[in-house]
């Protein structure tokens, strides 16, 4: 863990998983997908302790608040140390939903019962 007092806000957001690879991260600032205080960020930005980063990543408005700082990634149990997530629920079922309405049900390849029943059809 890094004890400065700053790092890279592309760096942090790959160590606490926001994204899965720093280049995907860095790409998000540079697309305008990551801001701190409604400004958008470069990814040379560096973030400090209890600023508030809203992130677009996979499809979710999320918006996280830094606890602290790290420069090396850390496993999925610990990442609750570094970062507190002040993301809505509704954000989560919204996307939920807007996954299902994209793939609906019946579609693909047929199960073996629905292979049966269309052979007794025909």
């Amino acid at each position: 863990m890094d004890a400065s007092e700053s790092v890279r806000i592309d760096k942090w957001l790959w160590a606490v998983r926001l994204y899965k690879s720093r280049s995907l991260a860095a790409a998000a600032c540079n697309a305008g997908h990551v801001k701190i205080g409604g400004n958008a960020v470069k990814p040379s930005r560096d973030v400090r302790a209890n600023e508030e980063i809203a992130v677009f990543a996979g499809q979710i408005h999320r918006t996280v608040k830094v606890l602290a700082l790290l420069d090396q990634r850390v496993g999925a149990k610990r990442v609750s140390q570094f970062l507190e997530d002040l993301t809505p629920q509704e954000e989560f079922a919204r996307a939920r939903e807007e996954a299902r309405l994209r793939s609906p049900a019946g579609f693909g390849r047929p199960t073996k019962k629905q292979r049966r029943q269309l052979e007794r059809f025909l």
